[in-house]
């Protein structure tokens, strides 16, 4: 099932209330499907996709059959062993039967389509959270660049009613699109991932010139906002002095920035990947340590003394 066309119509993976990390106060977070990105290190690989997915959690499965009974599409089967069930993808069309039929919750759906208009009366029920808190709405992803049209109409009724707007993006698209957002956003998060764009390319499959051009933009448009740079941090991947100074360099050079925030790697995801049928790619990796995160944050900070530097929300001070 594919989103309509409509751009009051998008493809809405899930929304989350009172979070406390996707910008000031206590915020309401849009999530939604589709990225142009394929991070080794993705924490929501059901947001890589802009269509609705299934997803199958074999270790709730108690094999009682009913999703094969009541498959419209006759696209599933136990398999050779009996002991799960499997998908035929040439027969299933998503209409998400089985999801709702399973008595375990084995079976899982991953987004719905919604309408602004929905999307805006499940964010206007926490505005007194927002009043009292200084919190208000964030759009994340996925990427929101991807369904611009669609965040553009619910940033405008957010505005009219008063809602403090925060996007999460990679800003790897079209400047048009950015361009449009940014006159209606209070705050914006973007990823500095990798400062070198080959290395760019082989962590997330795009190369970041176009990334670091559009931040370069927007920091130099005459719309208000405030910027954070926000780097998860990979050990291995992304932390050596090297990779850190050129990051601080880039940092240094922007008017608009507001902090620096460093986030630590975890492995959140890896149920969904598994649900999936997913392999993860970094399966060697471990969370790195609260000193560890803060050498590494120190370290920038030495060479970008005047940014401020946050890891997980938490100030880092010299």
């Amino acid at each position: 099932m594919k989103p309509e066309a409509d751009i009051r119509v998008g493809s809405v993976l899930r929304i989350e209330k009172t979070s406390i990390h996707d910008g000031g106060g206590l915020r309401t977070v849009i999530f939604l499907k589709g990225c142009p990105l394929q991070c080794l290190w993705c924490s929501t690989p059901e947001s890589q996709s802009p269509l609705l997915q299934k997803g199958y959690a074999a270790d709730r499965c108690t094999g009682c059959g009913t999703c094969i009974e009541n498959c419209p599409q006759g696209a599933l089967a136990f398999s050779d062993d009996g002991r799960h069930v499997v998908t035929d993808p040439e027969k299933c069309n998503a209409c998400f039967e089985c999801v709702r039929r399973c008595p375990s919750r084995a079976m899982k759906s991953y987004g719905s389509l919604m309408t602004v208009a929905e999307v805006v009366r499940e964010i206007a029920k926490d505005e007194i959270f927002y009043f009292h808190s200084g919190g208000g709405v964030t759009i994340s992803g996925g990427e929101p660049l991807e369904q611009a049209e669609f965040v553009k109409e619910i940033l405008l009724e957010c505005r009219d009613r008063g809602i403090h707007r925060a996007v999460e993006t990679s800003f790897f698209g079209p400047w048009e699109k950015i361009e449009s957002l940014l006159p209606l956003l209070n705050l914006v998060h973007t990823d500095l991932k990798h400062p070198d764009p080959e290395e760019h390319r082989r962590l997330t499959g795009v190369d970041n010139r176009l990334i670091l051009e559009n931040i370069r933009k927007a920091d130099a448009s005459p719309y208000r906002f405030d910027l954070v740079l926000r780097t998860p941090l990979i050990p291995g991947i992304n932390d050596s002095e090297e990779v850190l100074r050129k990051s601080a360099e880039f940092a240094k050079s922007l008017k608009k920035l507001k902090e620096v925030e460093f986030l630590a790697y975890h492995r959140l995801g890896l149920e969904t990947y598994r649900n999936l049928g997913w392999d993860y790619p970094l399966e060697e990796i471990r969370t790195p340590d609260r000193e560890t995160m803060l050498s590494k944050a120190r370290f920038f900070k030495t060479m970008a003394p005047r940014v401020t530097v946050k890891i997980n929300g938490i100030l880092v001070t010299d």
